[in-house]
């Protein structure tokens, strides 16, 4: 059982998504960095799917009320446990008693906390997230507030041999962490001046010679009237060669559309299920997490890159979660 002394800015309940009713008009919502999700969930010996808490720009304090396996992924919001500085990207034993607070954001902006079991909350339309416009999902469909109680879920076998392994060295301690980290692979560098690859958008052609250029070649700021459904841009007025009317279609996370001012809108995991700007690119996967951990008022730029190789890049990644998660049970399925 965790307690919520202090819920934070915006922390919710996200797995990786609600999908398969797009055509009902349901939004798909989850993680935003689906990979800082998927690791700190190998970490507590969860599925990947499994929720956790998304924790944005200023975190939670969390009372810990039963000794409980935890990982921390994504952004560096300065964690603690009682006062001790947390490592990041770790199995971690926390006892019972104990109070984990998050403090100043000093790098990416979103951190994702895993819990051995995940979290005991219904699902809705087959997924836990939070989707707050809706009001489903997660707990009561909105966001932490301080009083809450938040419960884990039955854990795995996996789960419980780590616990076994890091039981004896808990003793005085208000946690203890494992003996090794994962690869340096999986550690992003957040920063503020972030480049982005995207394959091209459906309309890509059909934009002028000069805005395609400046797409490319011209920085573009991330505004404070962003937020999980979408970035809006500030930068050069992007512009179609001849304008026309378009049919709403479906987007998807990383879709780049054009309104009509020029200025780019990136759609993210609280997108509306279809859009009816042009379309100047898509972010390639493997960098949902560079923008999803971009700040309000950091800047992006943008490089193309085909859909083969968009492919590769993604089975790259998948290769190295799964020696992740292979490596993992290796070391405590025995």
């Amino acid at each position: 059982m965790i307690n919520v002394i202090k819920p934070g800015l915006l922390t919710t309940i996200q797995d990786l998504g609600r999908y398969g009713y797009q055509k009902y008009g349901v939004i798909v919502s989850g993680s935003m960095d689906p990979l800082a999700h998927k690791i700190s969930n190998l970490l507590v010996g969860n599925d990947v799917n499994e929720s956790t808490l998304e924790i944005t720009l200023m975190g939670p304090v969390l009372e810990f009320k039963e000794t409980t396996l935890i990982s921390i992924c994504g952004g560096d919001l300065s964690p603690t446990i009682d006062g001790k500085p947390v490592p990041l990207r770790r199995s971690l034993l926390i006892k019972a008693g104990s109070v984990l607070k998050f403090g100043g954001c000093t790098n990416g902006c979103r951190s994702y906390l895993a819990v051995a079991g995940g979290f005991s909350v219904k699902t809705v339309m087959n997924s836990k997230s939070t989707y707050v416009r809706a009001g489903i999902g997660g707990l009561n469909g909105r966001p932490l507030q301080a009083g809450d109680v938040l419960q884990a879920g039955t854990i795995h076998k996996e789960s419980a041999n780590m616990i076994d392994y890091l039981i004896p060295y808990l003793a005085d301690h208000d946690f203890t962490e494992i003996d090794w980290s994962i690869s340096s692979e999986f550690i992003s560098s957040y920063q503020q001046k972030q480049a982005i690859r995207v394959i091209p958008g459906t309309e890509y052609e059909l934009f002028s010679e000069e805005s395609r250029g400046q797409f490319v070649n011209q920085p573009f700021k991330v505004s404070s009237q962003s937020d999980r459904m979408g970035y809006r841009l500030e930068g050069p007025s992007l512009h179609l060669e001849e304008e026309f009317n378009m049919i709403s279609e479906a987007v998807v996370f990383g879709t780049i559309q054009v309104p009509s001012n020029g200025q780019p809108i990136i759609l993210l995991a609280d997108r509306q299920t279809t859009g009816g700007y042009p379309r100047m690119g898509y972010i390639a996967s493997v960098d949902f997490p560079l923008i999803a951990q971009t700040k309000p008022g950091g800047e992006v730029t943008f490089t193309m890159i085909s859909h083969e190789q968009a492919q590769e890049l993604y089975i790259d990644r998948e290769r190295q979660l799964n020696h992740l998660k292979q490596g993992i049970a290796l070391k405590f399925n025995s």
